[in-house]
C-alpha cells in the first residue's frame, strides 16, 4: 500500500482545484441556511467527480492525449469543430479567469482577515507566488505544492469538524428528513454540483496523469493506481467540503445569520477559541492558493490540446496562455471586484460547458482512439448521460434565477 500511496498527485491536483474559496462559500451557504437537506447534492457530485474524473484519466494514460487533444481528433473537419474549439477556448479560457478571481480575492481575503489590514498588495502578491511556481515549468514541483497545501487545508477543516461532531448527529435527523426542496435551496444544489464538478479539471487530469505515469509503466498498472489515486484524493476534497458543511450547520443553522468571514470566526470562538479567526483564515488561504495555481495550469491544458498546440508547460503558448489567464485574474481582484460575481460568471459559464464536455468525454472513451478493452463500460457510461441530463436540466431551469 506504501508503493502505492506514493503515486497520489494527479487527483490532487484536481482536489486543490475544486476545493477553492467558491466551495467554502457554497458550503458554508448550503449548511448555515439548509443543515444537511442538500447531502444529497454533495454525495452526487463527489461519486460524478471520481466516475469522470476517472475516464478522463484512463483517456490520458492509454492514448498518451489530453481531452483537448482527444477532442480535436475526433471532430470532422467543418463548422461543428470550429465552433466546438472555439466554444472550449472562450468558456475555459474566460471562465477559468473569473474562477481564478474568486479564487485570489478568497485568498487575499484570508489575508486580510489575519493582518486586520485590506490592501490590493494581498492579491497581487498571491498571483506572484504563482507565477513564480508556474513558470518553473516543473510539474513534480507543483504537484508537491499543491499536496502540502490541500494536506494543510483537509487538517484545519477536518480537524475543526471533529470538535463539533457530537452535535451533528442530531442535525442531520432533523433536516434531512424533514426537509424539502425549494427553489432557492435548489439553487444551492446546483452551485454545490457546479463547484465541485468542473470541466476544466477533464483537461487537467487528462494530461497530468501522463506527467506522473510514464510510457515505462504498463497502462493497466497506471491505470490501477490512477484509479486509487483518484478515489482517495477525491475522497478526502469531499469530506472537506462535508466539513465545512458540517461545521457551519452547527454554527449558523436556523440563526438567520448572514455569513461572512468575519461572523465565521466569530461563531467559531466556543469550539476554537480565540485561534478561530487564524484557523479559518489558513484553511481559506490554503484553498484561494491551490486553486489559483490549478486553474490557470487547466486553462493553458485545455486551450493548448483543442488548439493543436504543443501541450507542454514549458512551451511558450501554454506559458502565454496560463500567464494571460493569472493576469486577468489577479488585476481583477486586486482593483475589488466582487468575487462573488466572478464566482456566479464562473458557475454559468460551467452550467453550459459541462454537458458539452461530458459528452464529448463519452464520445471519446466509446470510441477506436482507446482499445476496447479500455473503452468505457456500461455503469460508466449512464452514469455519465444520467450527468449530463441533470446538469442541463437544472441549468437550463435554474441558471437564470443566479443572477438575481
Amino acid at each position: 500500500m506504501k508503493v502505492k500511496l506514493s503515486n497520489l498527485g494527479p487527483g490532487i491536483i484536481v482536489t486543490a482545484a475544486f476545493v477553492g474559496p467558491g466551495t467554502i462559500a457554497t458550503a458554508t451557504h448550503a449548511g448555515a441556511n439548509y443543515g444537511f437537506s442538500l447531502l444529497w447534492a454533495l454525495l452526487f457530485s463527489i461519486a460524478a467527480t471520481i466516475i469522470l474524473q476517472e475516464m478522463a484519466a484512463r483517456l490520458g494514460l492509454v492514448t498518451r492525449k489530453g481531452l483537448g487533444e482527444a477532442i480535436r481528433d475526433i471532430l470532422p473537419r467543418g463548422p461543428l469543430k470550429s465552433i466546438s474549439i472555439a466554444l472550449v477556448v472562450v468558456a475555459i479560457g474566460f471562465g477559468n479567469a473569473a474562477f481564478q478571481t474568486g479564487n485570489i480575492s478568497g485568498a487575499a481575503m484570508a489575508l486580510e482577515s489575519i493582518f486586520m489590514h485590506e490592501s490590493p498588495i494581498f492579491s497581487l502578491a498571491i498571483g506572484t507566488i504563482a507565477a513564480l511556481l508556474l513558470i518553473t515549468s516543473s510539474y513534480s514541483l507543483v504537484e508537491r505544492v499543491l499536496i502540502l497545501l490541500v494536506l494543510t487545508m483537509s487538517s484545519i477543516f477536518l480537524l475543526t469538524s471533529l470538535v463539533i461532531l457530537p452535535e451533528i448527529f442530531p442535525l442531520i435527523k432533523n433536516t434531512v428528513i424533514s426537509s424539502n426542496l425549494s427553489n432557492h435551496s435548489a439553487i444551492t444544489a446546483i452551485a454545490l454540483i457546479g463547484t465541485t464538478v468542473v470541466p476544466y479539471n477533464l483537461f487537467l487530469h487528462s494530461k497530468a496523469v501522463g506527467e506522473k505515469w510514464p510510457k515505462t509503466i504498463s497502462p493497466d498498472e497506471a491505470i490501477t493506481q490512477s484509479r486509487l489515486d483518484c478515489g482517495i484524493s477525491i475522497g478526502v476534497g469531499g469530506l472537506i467540503t462535508l466539513a465545512i458543511m458540517s461545521t457551519s450547520a452547527v454554527a449558523f443553522f436556523g440563526t438567520q445569520i448572514e455569513v461572512s468571514t468575519e461572523v465565521i470566526s466569530k461563531q467559531l470562538e466556543p469550539l476554537l477559541g480565540s485561534a478561530s479567526i487564524y484557523v479559518f483564515s489558513a484553511g481559506l488561504f490554503a484553498s484561494g492558493l491551490t486553486s489559483a495555481i490549478t486553474a490557470p495550469m487547466a486553462a493553458a491544458y485545455a486551450v493548448s490540446g483543442v488548439m493543436g498546440w504543443q501541450n507542454s508547460m514549458s512551451d511558450n503558448k501554454f506559458k502565454c496562455v496560463w500567464f494571460s489567464v493569472l493576469f486577468l485574474g489577479t488585476a481583477l481582484a486586486s482593483q475589488n471586484f466582487n468575487p462573488i460575481k466572478a464566482i456566479v460568471i464562473a458557475q454559468v459559464a460551467n452550467g453550459i460547458l459541462l454537458p458539452l464536455i461530458t459528452l464529448f468525454l463519452l464520445i471519446v472513451m466509446n470510441s477506436s482512439l482507446l482499445p476496447k478493452r479500455h473503452r468505457n463500460g456500461l455503469i460508466a457510461n449512464l452514469f455519465g448521460i444520467l450527468t449530463i441530463c441533470l446538469i442541463a436540466i437544472i441549468t437550463i431551469s435554474k441558471v437564470p434565477s443566479l443572477f438575481n
